[in-house]
C-alpha cells in the first residue's frame, strides 16, 4: 500500500459505521482458525519453491550491507527453464547504471546485462532445467540505502530496507513478468518461498525483520541476527536505534512494535493494541496468521500511510493504516497476486478487510461513484494508474472495496464471509487471479453476476 493517510481518513469518514450490535457480528461466523492446507501444485508459475540463503554484514550505521545470497529452485512447468531473472526492484531508486543494489560474481549461470531500468538481471543457466528438476544460482550483493523516509531509504539514523534482496521473477502462462517498478503502488509478484537471512550489525542497532529472529553475539560490539521465514514472498528489515515494545495477541501472535524518536510510547502502545486486534480479526475471517510473529515499524515521516511485507510493516501512527497493512498479510502475503497487473486483488481486498475490522458497512458508497472515463476500471493495471495517478486511490481502494461491499449485499453476509474464508484457504500460499475470484463468487450464488461485474467495471 502506498497511499497517504489523508486519503485513508477521508475514505473511512465517508463510510457509515455499523451499529454496535453489528460491529463484529459477521466477523467469524462459521470460520475455523485452523491453518489452511497448501493448495494443489501450481504447474504454471515457475521457478517454484525458491529457497533463499543470505549472509550480510552492515557498516556502523546500518545503511550499507554487503555479503552473499544464493537461491535454489525447482521448475514446476512442463516448459524447461533455460534462464532465470533476478528482480532488483530497488535499483529504481538509483540512476541506471549507477544503482543502490549491486549483484556480482554470479555462479550457477551466466549473468547478462541489467534490464528494465536496471531492475532485472537475466541469468542464463548452464543447461535447461526440466519439469521437477532443480537448479541454483549464487552471487555477491551490496546494498546502499538511499536517503529518505521510504520503504527503501533512511530517515536519519533509521534504515528501512524493503525489496532490497534480489528475488526470482515469475514465469507463468503470460511469459516472464518483468514489469517496471512503480512508486505509485506495487510491482511485486513472486511465489512463496523460504528465507534464511543472517544479518551482522552493530549491537547498538535494533534489526526488526521478516520471520522469526534470534540474536547472538558477534565480534566485538556487534550482534548477529538470524532470521528465518517459511512460505513468504519477500524479505524486509530495518536497522536503527529504535525503541521497542512487544506483546502477544489473544490468538497467540507475537507482535513487536519499533519506533523512531519523536513518537511517544503511548502511541506505540496504541498501535500494538491495534496490531494484536487486527491480526486476530483478520485471522478469524480468512484463516489463522501462519507466521507466528509480526514486526511493526513506526515513523511519522513516511510519505505514505503504510507498506506491508511478510510479517513486517512500515507505518505512520494510524490505526486504519495499520489494520490495512496487516490485512495485506493475507491479501498478497498469503494469497498472492500479480500486483502490477492486478493491484485490486490485494488493495481492494485489504481495504474491505479493514472496513470489516472497523465495523464499516460501506452503505451508500457506490452511489457516490463517478468514473473519470470509459477506460477507467477497478481492474486496471499499474501501467494505467501510473498514467492516471490521481485516480489510483479512489478507484482501486475506495471503489474496489465498495464493489466488495456490494457483492456482500448480493450474496448475503454469511455467504460472503464463507466465500472469502474459503477463497483464502484454497489459495493459501498460492496466487489469486480476477477470473478465479469471479468464478468463486459466482459459485456462491444462484444470481447471475454478469451484470454485477460489468456495472462495477471488474474485468478479467
Amino acid at each position: 500500500m502506498r497511499r497517504t493517510i489523508a486519503m485513508l481518513a477521508a475514505a473511512a469518514a465517508a463510510m457509515a459505521p455499523l451499529t454496535a450490535a453489528h460491529a463484529t457480528g459477521h466477523a467469524s461466523a462459521g470460520v475455523s482458525r485452523t491453518t489452511a492446507a497448501v493448495p494443489a501444485a501450481d504447474t504454471t508459475r515457475t521457478p517454484a519453491s525458491p529457497s533463499y540463503t543470505v549472509t550480510l554484514s552492515s557498516d556502523s550505521s546500518g545503511a550499507t550491507w554487503t555479503g552473499h545470497e544464493s537461491v535454489s529452485f525447482t521448475n514446476a512447468s512442463a516448459t524447461p527453464l533455460s534462464e532465470v531473472y533476478l528482480r532488483l526492484w530497488d535499483n529504481y531508486h538509483g540512476s541506471c547504471p549507477s544503482t543502490p543494489v549491486t549483484v556480482s560474481n554470479v555462479t550457477g549461470g551466466t549473468a547478462g546485462a541489467l534490464q528494465v531500468g536496471c531492475t532485472a538481471l537475466k541469468v542464463t543457466l548452464p543447461a535447461p532445467v526440466g519439469q521437477g528438476q532443480s537448479g541454483s544460482v549464487g552471487f555477491d550483493v551490496k546494498i546502499i540505502v538511499p536517503s529518505g523516509a521510504d520503504r527503501f531509504g533512511h530517515d536519519g539514523a533509521y534504515n528501512f530496507i524493503g525489496n532490497a534482496l534480489p528475488v526470482l521473477a515469475v514465469r507463468d502462462g503470460s511469459g516472464w513478468h518483468l514489469d517496471p517498478y512503480t512508486n505509485n503502488g506495487e510491482s511485486f509478484y513472486t511465489v512463496a518461498g523460504d528465507f534464511k537471512v543472517t544479518l551482522d550489525h552493530p549491537t547498538s542497532l535494533r534489526v526488526p525483520a521478516t520471520g522469526t529472529s534470534t540474536d547472538t553475539p558477534g565480534t566485538s560490539g556487534r550482534t548477529v541476527t538470524a532470521a528465518t521465514a517459511a512460505k513468504v514472498r519477500d524479505f524486509a528489515w530495518a536497522a536503527g536505534p529504535f525503541s521497542t515494545i512487544s506483546g502477544t495477541s489473544s490468538g497467540g501472535v507475537k507482535v513487536n512494535v519499533y519506533w523512531v524518536s519523536g513518537i511517544s510510547q503511548s502511541s506505540a502502545q496504541s498501535m500494538l493494541s491495534t496490531a494484536k486486534g487486527a491480526l486476530d480479526a483478520h485471522g478469524q475471517r480468512f484463516g489463522a496468521y501462519p507466521y507466528g510473529e509480526a514486526d511493526v515499524v513506526l515513523d511519522n515521516n513516511f510519505w505514505f500511510g503504510g507498506m506491508e511485507y511478510p510479517g513486517f510493516v512500515l507505518d505512520l501512527v494510524s490505526s486504519t493504516a495499520l489494520a490495512h497493512e496487516l490485512a495485506h498479510q493475507w491479501w498478497y502475503g498469503i494469497v498472492g497476486d500479480d500486483e502490477y497487473n492486478n493491484p485490486w486483488l490485494d488493495e481492494s481486498f485489504a481495504d474491505y478487510s479493514t472496513d470489516l475490522y472497523q465495523g464499516i458497512t460501506g452503505s451508500g458508497c457506490w452511489s457516490r461513484v463517478s468514473w473519470a472515463s470509459s477506460a477507467e476500471k477497478i481492474t486496471n493495471s499499474m501501467a494505467y494508474w501510473d498514467a492516471h495517478s490521481s485516480r489510483y486511490g479512489t478507484v482501486v481502494y475506495t471503489y474496489g472495496k465498495c464493489a466488495l461491499h456490494d457483492l456482500r449485499r448480493v450474496l448475503g453476509d454469511s455467504a460472503m464471509t464463507t466465500l472469502l474464508h474459503d477463497y483464502a484457504q484454497s489459495h493459501w500460499y498460492g496466487v489469486s487471479t480476477t477470473a478465479e475470484f469471479k468464478a468463486a463468487a459466482q459459485a456462491a450464488t444462484s444470481t447471475d453476476l454478469t451484470s454485477f461485474w460489468a456495472q462495477h467495471r471488474i474485468e478479467g
